[in-house]
Order: structure tokens, then sequence, then C-alpha cells
């Protein structure tokens, strides 16, 4: 053998020797030395019953360990107390270990440990030093006991029969201060009773947890308050919201810890528990924006119920048997910005029981909810509490369901895209409010809205205001494409919708006097149809003159179809009703005006300036009035009932009613009437203004023939006390131009055989004298051509009406035809006239007053005659006014 190679071998054999030597001297020392070196360079005293050291391979092998802090009080270490029955550490880094104080192990082992673990403070970031840290790569726990405590001795987390392994454990203070405190690749875990107090105000208890093949199960997680209610609240002010959540079993698998990021999928949790309890306080915007992630595969929620409480303490929320199915849920720093502070691919979502109670108590009972659909049944609202002056539905509806085209957050604003909304059998009352005071409207967190069609199905729905309900039954309805945006100075929301179509039977509403009906009513943005009108009062005439405290009319009216045709928009920013058509058939209007009440001082104004009031643009082509009865009725307190004017086969047509604000259409008014008045002769009128005149100038002309004279008795007889006993009127022809101010124009009766009589007030008698003299002064022939008469200064009185007005022409016209052009002069001959028959009765009345005296016999009755201006109450009726 060559020398060179003996000499390498036994070289060799002299290194194997000293590493035998060096191993066996290390272990030596270890066994003897160990501990006391230790305790004299570390911060912690160790004793084992043995330890075997590999300083080839740096394996260490330890049994009945026991650790324990040096100085228990120094805070700036961790802190060890307790026993290890077995600890094998593959791999360590020797050198690290002795020189540089840093611990490093590829392997840890620890068998039935028993551990106490006080956390060191944090690092002093001032200084910028860092503790020592202690890394191992993989940890293996069998039945392991550890408590793991605050430095203020707080416990912070302990778990019992441990069985733990981790690999690619990383563990060091930047993890623990970044709220990570351990990352790893994979894990296995096995324990009972875990316990964590992550701060003052909650702790969470885990019965067991179990990993088998990657997956975990968790038995009755527990998240508990460690305050009441009440303590919260005093303790932290500003917090907003206090929970408590219990879940008897949950389930996942990979989960994953890198750095600021939690991974994990297929969570299942069942039966899980959450209760809210609001403090009242609003949350305040958080500042800073959080970097943490957490991405969840899918979760599952089974049988969830959830409690959310009032301030008071009151339930405001409950729902029971929730189930929620979430793939790819996500929360990072870019949806934390968002509106919904996580993202999703998708969700289901179904739960029953859902009560809400506020001043709207809300119900329902099954809900189910996809990304692009939703349905719920057996909804019904109820008035709460505290809903004095507030809106408040009580309703209910057995299915609602809905689909969703596109729900998006554009600059973290709603934009909404509803495909279609059904709801259906809603019945019962909506009782409106007291109107709120106007502030300037928002267009808060809506970017854009639109629903493609919404659908009302067979609903019995009243609106109740001021105890004035308004009924629909039967009632069915559609629209289509409702959009609601911002207005383009960011002052509110804008309104449109389309198209829409509404049928309802039975429509009923009712008010402080009238009862008013409709058989049937169908409307869209083309046509209205009404059938079966009805306006009843719910007063008798006695009773509403009692009820009003200046005049008033009272109406009694009906109608067999009302229809409506051409375009309408009541609902947008931009209103306006443009009709080509409106007919109304078959009316029958009874309208009662009593004199008894004070007249009414408010200023009436023209038809023309009102129409001009209207604030939207508003054109009805052609309006008519179709083979219908108008009955006027009027009553004062000298009347013995009220006195009568009939118009039958009433027939109307009213040319381009209008607002005076479409651009381009004409604004004057033409309205033509014919009818038959008082059942007895032919009546026609024209009558027209212009409602862009601002002077009010209108024109009405009319003509009557072949009345008999007798044929007004209904009206004047019951308290003028005169009756046309003979004669016909012709002809009588009208022509007045008028003004807020008054009117004027021509004439004209032709009439023939005209005699009255005078009544008493009981409309009984004839007085005799009276109705020769007032025959004497009646022109009761006006000859084959009589002459106009011209009305002239027929002042209007500002409080009365239109219709005052042309009352007020007429009797300048009929005083000047039947009694002459000196008017005046023939009223004072009948006045001296009735003022000498008046003196005569009084002497009359003396005599007998002294004859009684002087023979003291029995008095007789007297029948006391009064004064009768016969011609000034034919001709000064009582203005009337109707409104």
């Amino acid at each position: 053998m060559k020398k060179w190679v003996k000499r390498l071998l036994i070289g060799f054999g002299i290194l194997a020797g000293l590493l035998l030597a060096a191993n066996f001297g290390l272990n030596l020392w270890l066994k003897t030395r160990l501990p006391e070196y230790i305790k004299n360079n570390t911060d912690y005293k160790v004793s084992y019953k043995t330890l075997d050291v590999d300083l080839g391979t740096g394996n260490i092998f330890a049994t009945g360990i026991s650790v324990n802090n040096k100085d228990p009080q120094n805070t700036n270490v961790i802190g060890l107390q307790g026993t290890i029955d077995t600890l094998k550490i593959s791999r360590l880094g020797i050198y690290d270990a002795i020189f540089n104080k840093r611990i490093s192990s590829t392997d840890l082992l620890l068998a039935s440990p028993n551990l106490n673990v006080i956390l060191a403070k944090p690092v002093d970031h001032k200084t910028g030093k860092k503790r020592n840290p202690v890394l191992f790569e993989n940890i293996r726990i069998n039945k392991g006991t550890i408590a793991i405590f605050r430095p203020t001795k707080q416990k912070l987390l302990s778990v019992q029969e441990l069985d733990l392994f981790v690999e690619n454990l990383q563990m060091t203070e930047e993890s623990v201060e970044n709220k990570l405190p351990v990352v790893f690749d994979r894990y296995s875990i096995k324990g009972k009773n875990f316990f964590f107090r992550p701060d003052n105000v909650y702790a969470m208890a885990i019965s067991s947890i179990n990993t088998t093949n990657g997956q975990m199960s968790v038995e009755n997680f527990r998240l508990v308050p460690l305050l009441s209610f009440a303590q919260f609240k005093k303790f932290y002010p500003k917090k907003t919201q206090l929970f408590e959540f219990s879940i008897p079993r949950m389930d996942f698998k990979d989960v994953v810890l890198n750095k600021n990021k939690v991974s994990l999928a297929n969570a299942d949790f069942k039966n899980p528990v959450l209760t809210v309890y609001n403090t009242g306080i609003k949350a305040k915007k958080a500042e800073k924006k959080s970097d943490f992630e957490v991405n969840l595969e899918n979760v599952k929620l089974d049988n969830a119920i959830v409690y959310i409480n009032k301030p008071d303490g009151n339930r405001l929320l409950s729902a029971t048997h929730l189930n929620l199915n979430i793939n790819k849920l996500m929360f990072n720093k870019d949806t934390s910005e968002q509106v919904i502070p996580v993202g999703y691919k998708d969700f289901t979502f179904s739960g029953k029981d859902i009560v809400y109670t506020d001043h709207q108590n809300i119900n329902i009972g099954s809900v189910a909810l996809k990304p692009t659909n939703g349905e719920l049944n057996d909804v019904s609202l109820t008035p709460g509490s505290s809903v004095k002056g507030k809106t408040v539905m009580d309703l209910k509806s057995n299915h609602i369901a809905f689909h969703i085209n596109k729900l998006d957050f554009i600059d973290k604003k709603l934009a909404l895209d509803v495909k279609d909304v059904l709801v259906e059998n809603v019945n019962g009352t909506i009782h409106g409010g007291e109107p709120q005071p106007k502030t300037p409207q928002k267009p808060g967190i809506i970017h854009s809205l639109i629903v493609r069609k919404v659908s009302l199905k067979n609903s019995n729905i009243t609106y109740d205001k001021g105890k004035q309900p308004l009924s629909f039954h039967d009632l069915n309805a559609t629209a289509n494409d409702i959009e609601l945006a911002p207005k383009p100075n960011n002052q509110g929301l804008s309104f449109q919708v389309k198209d829409y179509f509404l049928t309802t039977r039975n429509f009923a509403y009712k008010t402080e006097f009238y009862n008013i009906n409709l058989g049937l009513l169908k409307l869209n943005k083309n046509r209205i149809q009404a059938n079966n009108f009805a306006m009843k009062p719910l007063v008798s005439r006695a009773q509403f003159i009692k009820m009003i405290p200046v005049e008033r009319d009272l109406y009694d009216l009906k109608a067999g179809q009302i229809t409506a045709e051409g375009s309408w928009d009541l609902f947008s920013q931009n209103k306006f009703v443009n009709a080509s058509q409106v007919m109304i058939q078959s009316a029958d209007a009874n309208i009662f005006r009593s004199k008894i009440p004070k007249d009414d001082p408010k200023i009436k104004a023209l038809y023309s300036k009102m129409l001009r009031s209207i604030k939207i643009p508003m054109t009805i082509a052609n309006m008519d009035l179709k083979n219908s009865v108008l009955v006027y009725e009027e009553d004062t307190p000298e009347s013995m009932g009220p006195g009568k004017l009939t118009f039958s086969n009433f027939n109307m047509n009213v040319k381009n009613l209008n607002s005076a604000k479409t651009k381009g259409k004409p604004t004057r008014v033409d309205i033509k009437i014919n009818c038959s008045f008082m059942n007895l002769a032919p009546l026609s009128v024209h009558w027209n203004f212009d409602v862009a005149d601002q002077n009010d100038a209108f024109a009405i002309s009319g003509k009557i023939a072949g009345l008999p004279a007798s044929g007004i008795n209904p009206f004047i007889r019951p308290y003028l006390h005169v009756t046309a006993t003979e004669g016909t009127i012709q002809e009588l022809l009208f022509n007045f131009k008028g003004n807020p101010a008054g009117l004027h124009g021509t004439f004209n009766m032709k009439h023939k055989d005209l005699k009255i009589a005078v009544l008493n007030k009981h409309n009984h008698e004839k007085k005799g004298f009276l109705t020769a003299v007032a025959n004497v002064f009646l022109k009761s022939d006006s000859g084959s051509f009589p002459e106009s008469v011209t009305v002239e200064n027929v002042e209007r009185d500002p409080t009365k009406s239109f219709f005052n007005l042309f009352w007020k022409g007429i009797e300048q016209g009929l005083k000047k035809t039947l009694i002459g052009k000196n008017v005046e002069k023939t009223e004072k001959k009948v006045k001296n006239a009735v003022s000498s028959v008046k003196e005569m009765k009084e002497s009359v009345k003396e005599i007998k007053q002294e004859i009684k005296s002087k023979t003291s016999a029995p008095s007789t009755q007297e029948v006391k005659k009064e004064k009768k201006g016969f011609l000034n109450g034919i001709f000064k009726k009582k203005n009337t006014e109707a409104e």
C-alpha cells in the first residue's frame, strides 16, 4: 500500500476518533453542565432526565424536561413555565444557537407538553430593536396542554389535548405585529377546550377541533362578550355594535396563511346564531384602509339565526332558517373601498320567519335570493310603534318576485337594471302621514335605477289619509321602463315611466261629504275609461248646511261612462296632458246651494284665470258631454223649499280646453251648449274666452225659444213667492261681453200674454191687489219684432262666481224688457203704491184696535200683511254663486 493512502486512512481514523470523542464529551458536558450553562447564559432554567445530542447532525433528543424563567417579571423575553415529556429537535443550528442566540431547526417534536407561555412585549419601534426570533420549519405536538398569556399576564389562548403538526412554520415579531402571528404551508390539528381572548371585549371558545385529511371540523364555537351591553356602552361610548356569535359545528379545509392573507375552502357553518346589539352611534368612516385579505372559496351557512337589537334593547330584526351559499367570497383593500365591502362570484340565500320591528313592522314568511332573481312569500306589513304623523302600511301579499339584469356600483353609487318585478294578491290599507317640510333633495347612492316591468296583480288596496279612504278593488297594474336618475343639477332624482296600464273595479273614494265610486276604471298613457261613475253625498242637505261655515255647493253626480284619449305624463319631471278627445256620456248632475250659510268672502277667479293657474302644459282638443241632465237647486232663509232649474238632454262641446303653457297651441276656448230648459224649451249657448289673455275677457251668447212662462215657476215660486200664470216666452236672445270687472251687451226677448201672481209667504194665497199692480206695470206682449235692449254697467262682485255676473246681465235685460228702459222710475211708482196700501192697512188696524179696547170683546185674529216688493223680488233675487 502506498504511503499516502496509508497516511490518509490514518488521518480519517484520527478525525473519526476525535469526532467520537468530541461527541461523547459534548453529550457528557450537556448532561452534566448544560442546565447550569443555560441558567448562566440565558433567561431560563431547564432540567431534564435524559439528553442525547448528535454533534454531526444537530439532532437533539431529551426526556423529562422542565423549564422556567429565571426572572418571571422580565417581559422583554418570552416567558416559559411547564414540562415536556419528550423533546426531539432535528438539525438544530448549534453554531447560531451558541454564538448568534438564534434558534432554528428543521423539525421540532414535543410530546405531552404542559406549558404556560407569556409573550414578550412588542418591539420598541422607537429604537428599532428586534427580538431574537425562534424558527422551526416543522412542529409536531402530541397530547399537549398549552396556555399563552399576554405580557400583562392576561390569558390570550389556551388548549388541551392538543395534537398539532405544522409544516414550514414562520413566526416572527413582524408577523405578530401584522395580526398574523404565524404562517405555514400545511397543518393538522386536534384538540379540546380552545380559548382565545383577542381583546377586552370578546372571548372565543371552542369545545373541540379535529383535522382529517386536510378537513377541519370545529365543534361548539362561541364568540362571547365579556361585558354586559350596558357596560359596553359605558366603557366604549364610540363603538357602534356589540356581537354575540355561536356555531355548534363548522367544517372547512385548505387553510392558507400567507403574510396578510387568509384563505380557506368549503367552509360550512351549521346552525349558527348571531346576535347584534346596536348602540345607536353612527359609524365613522375608517381613515386607514385595511391591507388584510380574506379569500373563501365556498362558504355555506345552514339553518342560521340572526337577531339585531335596538339601542333600547328591543328587537329590531329577527330571522330564522337562514341558508347561504357564496362562491369565491373575497375581502381585500380594493373591495373594502366599495359600497359592499366584499366581492363574490355567485350566491344563493334563503330564510324564513324574518321579522323587522320599527314604526313599520315587516314580516316575511320565506325569502329566496340569487344575484339575478329573488322571491318572497307571505309578506305582511303592519304599523309599529311611534307611527304618529308617519305614513305606514297595513298590507299583506302572498308572493313577490323579481329578476335582475345587472347590479353594479359606479363611483360608489348604485347602478341597478331590473328585468321585472311581480307583486301578487296585495290586500290592506296604506295610512297616509302628515306632510313633511320640503327640504332640498339629494340623489343619495342612486347612480341609475331602471325597472323594465312592474306588475301588480289581483289586489285590493286602500289609501287612507285624514279618514278619507281611497280604495282599489280587483286592482291590476303594469308599468314599463321606470327610470330613476339624478337630475342634471344633482338636486334630487328625476322619475320617468315609459308606459303603464291599470284596471280596477269598484273603485271608491270617501271624503267628508261624499262617497265616490267607479264600477270600472281602465287607464294607460293614451286612454282612460271610467264606467258607472257616482258621487253621492254622505249627509243630508240639512246636515250639510249645519256643517259648512260659508256657502258651498252640494253635489250628487252620476255618469254612465267617461273616456279620454291622447297622451299624458304625470310622473316625470316634464309633466303634461295632451288629450285629443274627452267624452262624458249620460251624466246626471244635481247641484244644491243654500243661501242660509254666510257668503264666502274669497275672491273668485274667472275660468280663464283658473285654467291659466294650472302649472303643467294641458290641452284637451275636444271635450263632449252628451245625453246628460243638470239640475240646479237653491234655497234661502225665506223660501218654502228649494227653487229648481232643470237642463235636460244636455249636450256640451268644448274646443281647446288648455292652460296656455303649450307652445304653438291655440289658447282660445270655445264652448257650445244645447239642451232643453226646464224640459220645455230648447236652449243654446255659445261661450268663449282666451286663457292667455291676462285681462280675462270673455263673450257669451245664447238663445231660448218657445218657453211657457209657467215653466220657470219651480225655480221662482219657492222663495220669490211669485208665479207666472199665463204667457209664453217665444224667443230670448242674449249677447254679452265682459271681464273680471263686469259685463255689457244686448238682450232681446219676444213674449206674449205674460201675467204673474204674487203669493203670500206660504205660497198659498194669491194677493189680488199686489198681483193687479204688478201686471199693470209689466209689458205682457212684446210685439212681433221687439227691439233689443242694452245691458250696461253690470258690475261684478269679485267674491261671486262667473254665473252670478251672468245672472245680473240677464236680470237687467229682463227689467228693461218687461218694465221699460226707465226701470228706476217704474220701480219707484210701485214702491209708492205699495206704501199707500200699507198706510191704509195701518189705519184699518188702528180702528180695529180702538173698537176692541172700547168693547173689551175677545180679540180677533189679524192677518199681518207684508209689503211685497214683488218686482224687486223677481228681478233682484239674492245673488247666487256656483263654485
